[in-house]
Parts: structure tokens; C-alpha cells; sequence
């Protein structure tokens, strides 16, 4: 095995499993809306060498443009009663998701491709994986690499999302489990 991946991972638990054996990439949740691997695991990752994957890189649709409210959520999916999607952190997304419509329009493009654009511009070593059921939702979004923000725009969205977004305590932030592991003390799986 040349390299694995870790999903999730703290600063401390990417450098033990890198002392082990090379890590390629980790896996965790950021975007526009949810950028608390800024300040600890991304400089950790680039002092390593190790490219980010980001997951749910349009906030689980919202990033989109496309909702405006957590009515017609299903009872069974994520998002419903979801703090993110309801009551003030709502109201407080929405402010984020107009601005990312608004450079949308300035760009000459949707959301979805704002907000992709936006995570591309952070990195070479950054690679989001944006999920969808459709065709035409996946050309959209492979788009979204050959458009091309101005620095007004990437500021205009850096202001726009709160860094302390979904890290622990904060208001719609979602909770973690800190770490799974196998016996002998290394890391199988893991989360912080």
C-alpha cells in the first residue's frame, strides 16, 4: 500500500498516522459554511504534504441557492431538524448562500459553481467532492474548475462565511465523535 486516506481527522491524530505510514489525503467537511479546518488542520496538511477532500462542499445543497427554508425536507433526511437548516443559524446561512448568488450573477454563473470555484481557489492540494444523483448536476459542477473568481469576489465570499462555522459549541454546528481506533493504538477511522 502506497498511501491511505483518513476521514476527519485532527491535527494531532494526521501526524501520528503520517509518522506510520503516508498519508495521501484526508477527507472532512469544508466549504463556504463550514471552515474549521482552516485554522489547525489545513496548515498541517500542507506542512505534510497531504491534499484535503472536502465533503459536502455545497453545505448538503444549500451553498446552491435552492433552499430557502427547511420546509420539505423529508422526515428521514439529514437536513431535517438539522440545526444548520433551522430557526437564527437559518437566517444567518441565508446571508452566506445570498452572497454566493450574488457573485453567482456577477460571474455569469450558479451557485453551486461559486461555491466550487471558491474551494478550488484555496489550493492545488484542496479536491472537493460534491455528491448529486444527476447528469447534469455533475457537468455543472466540473464547470465550476474553469471559472475563474477575481480576488474582489474570492474576499467578498471569505468575508461572507463565518470561520468558526461548525466547529463544536457553535451555534449549528454538527458533533463529532474525537477518534476510533484498533488494538496496538493505531488509527482505523477517524473523527474530530
Amino acid at each position: 500500500m502506497g498511501a491511505f486516506r483518513l476521514s476527519e481527522a485532527g491535527p494531532d491524530t494526521i501526524r501520528r498516522a503520517h509518522a506510520v505510514h503516508s498519508v495521501a489525503a484526508v477527507q472532512s467537511e469544508y466549504s463556504l459554511w463550514t471552515r474549521g479546518v482552516e485554522e489547525r488542520v489545513l496548515p498541517v496538511l500542507r506542512e505534510l504534504g497531504i491534499g484535503l477532500v472536502p465533503f459536502a462542499p455545497l453545505g448538503r445543497g444549500f451553498l446552491t441557492g435552492k433552499i430557502r427554508s427547511s420546509e420539505g425536507f423529508a422526515e428521514k433526511d439529514f437536513r431535517h431538524g438539522n440545526p444548520r437548516f433551522t430557526g437564527a443559524n437559518l437566517q444567518a446561512n441565508l446571508r452566506i448562500a445570498d452572497e454566493i448568488q450574488a457573485v453567482a450573477e456577477q460571474a455569469g454563473a450558479s451557485g453551486a459553481q461559486v461555491a466550487l470555484a471558491w474551494l478550488l481557489a484555496q489550493g492545488d492540494d484542496i479536491v472537493p467532492t460534491p455528491g448529486t444523483k444527476r447528469v447534469a448536476r455533475v457537468e455543472e459542477n466540473i464547470a465550476a474548475a474553469d471559472l475563474q473568481l477575481t480576488a474582489q469576489q474570492l474576499d467578498r465570499l471569505s468575508a461572507a462565511g463565518d470561520p468558526h462555522r461548525g466547529r463544536a459549541g457553535h451555534p449549528g454546528a454538527l458533533t463529532r465523535p474525537t477518534a476510533t481506533h484498533i488494538p496496538g493504538g493505531r488509527v482505523a477511522a477517524c473523527r474530530s
